[in-house]
């Protein structure tokens, strides 16, 4: 019985299961949406919104320019800065269109970007979507996403909405032939 153990093991050493997860993360972080396995997304929404809540809960200061907070301000920024920087790499390369590559600083990008786009939404920043089983070993899959702000969320809702009613509606009638198409 596993009373008052959580977390899955994923049959690994503590080690190897929490480098997976630093690296999950970092590549959720670098390109916001990722592929892999449901247990390992599962997993892994819980690891991510621990981190972008611990740069939510700093509020303004977090995306405030360093030259304008007061030294407390500064102090409680450089805490959180370090507890992300302790559990994700500092960088990440992302390889943009034409084969350049980018790097991007990914503790700035939780604390300055993340932190803003996800100010006012209380929790829930991640986003599983089930794709079904893998074609090699019948795994299942799952994307992994961040979501957006709540702009664009209302507009698939709305579009999802829209197709539903457009497609019900539709009735089936057949097109009128084509002079060329008449045949004598």
């Amino acid at each position: 019985m596993r009373h008052k153990n959580s977390g899955r093991k994923f049959d690994r050493n503590t080690s190897s299961r929490r480098a997976m997860l630093r690296n999950l993360t970092a590549n959720l972080i670098l390109h916001e949406k990722i592929e892999t396995t449901d247990a390992k997304a599962k997993e892994l929404r819980r690891v991510a919104e621990r981190l972008i809540t611990k740069a939510r809960r700093l509020g303004t200061v977090a995306y405030t320019v360093q030259a304008e907070l007061s030294p407390a301000d500064r102090a409680r920024r450089l805490a959180a800065s370090r507890m992300i920087a302790a559990y994700i790499p500092r960088f990440g390369v992302r390889v943009e269109t034409g084969g350049a590559t980018k790097r991007v600083d990914l503790v700035e990008k939780v604390l300055l970007d993340l932190s803003r786009r996800f100010a006012t939404r209380p929790g829930g920043y991640t986003r599983i979507v089930k794709f079904g089983p893998r074609r090699g070993d019948n795994a299942p899959i799952s994307l992994i996403e961040l979501l957006g702000d709540g702009s664009d969320e209302a507009e698939v809702a709305g579009t999802s909405g829209a197709k539903a009613t457009a497609s019900s509606t539709k009735t089936a009638t057949a097109a009128a032939p084509t002079a060329g198409a008449k045949v004598e």
